[in-house]
């Protein structure tokens, strides 16, 4: 396996306020395999660890890696823009950072060993949320770069996992607090409310849940794969009976190193400490202080949830999606 560290975004191109250096790129799990050789390259993911658009949880990046790329996929874990200070609302950064990491991975194809194979974007909860924007909003999103904007940032599939999607009566609240503030305009709530998003053009997804979940509601996934049903979009969806929320790749014992997903993080709350937080409120300095007491994050791989009391067919759901991937 070839694993490979890139930044993508140039340094002026990159100018989110409550960064503290944090730059968001991918990490790739890539074939030893795959020099380009003229011929069609693997199918590609690129993965979004959820996280209430605070944080990026690790449980659901590399794990998730791991898996599809045991299953024969090259596979990239983005570290998007988040906001553990919630000091200053993120709008459309996550949805350009994604947008500029499918055009991305599609410029370097040959390199990453993927020229000619789909690329399915997957996100969780939160990160579900950043996934779905891109699938109905990809047309909105110009690239700075004039070669990458020439370059398609449709995703061929969109796999949402518990997702974020609604901002209405259903909505996530921390989640959008995080994203657009304590302020949001009525315009950018309904932007950002996937459901009323969706069109013809929208790529196929695949949403999967729990119906348990207490976190972020199930009709969440119930009324986007509606709207896709309703506009003739392509979808599978799976509502699993057992299960809470954030699940991740819902298997025992699952240990991968992928803590570099909490560097934006452990920048933040650095910058805190040190009394150098971008417009942060003297409460939540305090609650960070308190949460990250020391210089260990304290987040590992390993799935942080109880998993004696889900069902088998909840750890199906990277199966499942990866036999709908096949039909695309």
């Amino acid at each position: 396996m070839r694993e490979i560290i890139e930044k993508i975004w140039k340094s002026d191109e990159y100018d989110y306020k409550a960064s503290y250096g944090f730059v968001p790129g991918i990490h790739g799990y890539i074939h030893d395999d795959d020099a380009f050789d003229g011929t069609a390259g693997r199918d590609c993911m690129i993965i979004l660890p959820g996280g209430g658009y605070c944080l990026c949880a690790p449980h659901e990046g590399a794990p998730i890696a791991m898996e599809f790329y045991d299953k024969g996929m090259n596979a990239f874990v983005l570290t998007y823009t988040t906001d553990i200070t919630m000091s200053v609302p993120l709008k459309r950064q996550p949805m350009e950072d994604v947008s500029r990491a499918v055009r991305y991975v599609r410029k370097n194809a040959a390199r990453f060993g993927i020229d000619g194979g789909k690329v399915i974007i997957c996100g969780f909860s939160a990160a579900g949320h950043v996934c779905g924007s891109l699938a109905v909003h990809y047309k909105d999103i110009k690239d700075p770069d004039p070669e990458l904007e020439g370059i398609s940032n449709r995703p061929d599939g969109a796999i949402l996992s518990y997702p974020v999607i609604s901002t209405g009566e259903y909505g996530h609240e921390s989640s959008f607090e995080a994203l657009l503030g304590k302020k949001a305009t009525s315009e950018e709530l309904k932007y950002f409310s996937l459901e009323k998003q969706v069109s013809p053009d929208t790529p196929p997804c695949f949403l999967w849940q729990t119906l348990p979940d207490e976190l972020v509601p199930v009709e969440n996934s119930y009324i986007f794969a509606d709207a896709l049903r309703q506009n003739g979009v392509p979808y599978a969806h799976y509502v699993f009976p057992s299960g809470i929320h954030g699940l991740g790749l819902c298997k025992e014992g699952v240990k991968t190193d992928g803590t570099y997903v909490m560097e934006q993080v452990e920048r933040a709350v650095a910058a805190v400490k040190a009394g150098k937080g971008v417009n942060v409120s003297d409460t939540r300095c305090a609650e960070l202080k308190e949460q990250f007491p020391g210089e260990d994050s304290g987040w590992g791989t390993e799935n942080p949830h109880d998993l004696s009391d889900v069902g088998r067919d909840t750890g199906m759901w990277a199966d499942l999606a990866y036999i709908w991937i096949s039909r695309l």
